[in-house]
């Protein structure tokens, strides 16, 4: 045949079939080369997002530490005062661990939201979309390293809260600590991540984190008790994720919360965030497969 016509060197074998010299076969045009998980790409992804908030690191942590901070003496110095107690413990070790938690959650969101937003802005996009990456690789790697933004800034905010007088990080349970630390974080990595694949502007973003983010997080019982409200607006706050992320958090720490008077109310409140979590990862990863605003 015309394409098979011998010519110097030619052995009548298709460079489709062999690699020259080596016998390595080439698959066919538009077969993927990665089979199963792509370590190396996913890896790659990951350490870009990682580094990126790392060159910046006094705004991206150290930054909210201190803003965080200053949200601790000035509701401990107006509401703190004559030895209030909440919980049955002093106000600042009442407040502190919502204050961590929120900051956690709070610079996830801040993370996640910028990558594929600063890439449509700065018409660098294709850098993320082009490499071989399936939908749900390039979920992980941005998702992973707004975690471990968060976790740093929790680490960061409770290490300045340690040198506020009268403040005790002692935990009474791990695992709550762990769990709802890193479940409110992968949350808003996600909103995050469909937030910034909405956004055509750096407007956009911070209309989600003014207008959503930032009420969720302030009225879900960072600085009081759901009791202390009517009923009407303690359903109201039941009805907000936010509100079991800061109050298991802070069970973690203090042995007690206002989800419910029992230690399974905890576990249903921990059960729902994770179930939550997965609705929201597979609705992230739909977006995601679909190219909107990505592709189109």
């Amino acid at each position: 045949m015309a394409d098979q016509a011998h010519t110097p060197g030619n052995t009548g074998v298709s460079r489709a079939q062999t690699n020259t010299g080596a016998g390595v076969r080439f698959p066919p045009p538009g077969e993927p080369v990665f089979h199963g998980l792509n370590r190396i790409g996913l890896w790659s992804l990951y350490m870009k997002e990682v580094r990126r908030f790392l060159k910046v690191q006094t705004q991206t942590i150290w930054a909210p530490a201190v803003t965080t901070l200053l949200f601790l003496v000035i509701f401990t110095v107006a509401l703190g005062r004559e030895g209030r107690e909440v919980l049955g413990v002093p106000f600042s070790t009442f407040v502190a661990p919502g204050l961590i938690v929120m900051g956690m959650m709070q610079n996830a969101f801040a993370n996640s939201s910028f990558s594929l937003l600063a890439g449509k802005i700065q018409g660098t996009i294709i850098d993320l979309l082009m490499p071989p990456l399936s939908e749900g690789e390039l979920m992980a790697g941005i998702v992973a390293a707004a975690v471990t933004r968060a976790i740093l800034v929790g680490l960061a905010v409770a290490a300045a809260m340690l040198l506020w007088p009268g403040v005790s990080l002692a935990m009474a349970h791990v695992w709550a600590v762990i769990w709802f630390g890193l479940m409110g974080s992968v949350m808003l990595a996600l909103i995050g991540l469909l937030t910034s694949v909405w956004a055509e502007k750096f407007d956009h973003n911070a209309a989600i984190t003014n207008f959503v983010v930032a009420p969720l997080s302030l009225l879900s019982g960072t600085f009081y008790v759901i009791d202390n409200l009517s009923p009407l607006f303690q359903a109201i706050s039941r009805a907000n994720p936010f509100f079991y992320i800061i109050s298991g958090f802070r069970y973690g720490f203090l042995g007690q919360s206002d989800i419910g008077n029992t230690d399974m109310a905890v576990l249903s409140g921990a059960v729902g965030i994770g179930l939550f979590n997965v609705v929201l990862a597979v609705v992230t990863y739909r977006v995601l497969r679909s190219g909107w605003k990505l592709k189109s």
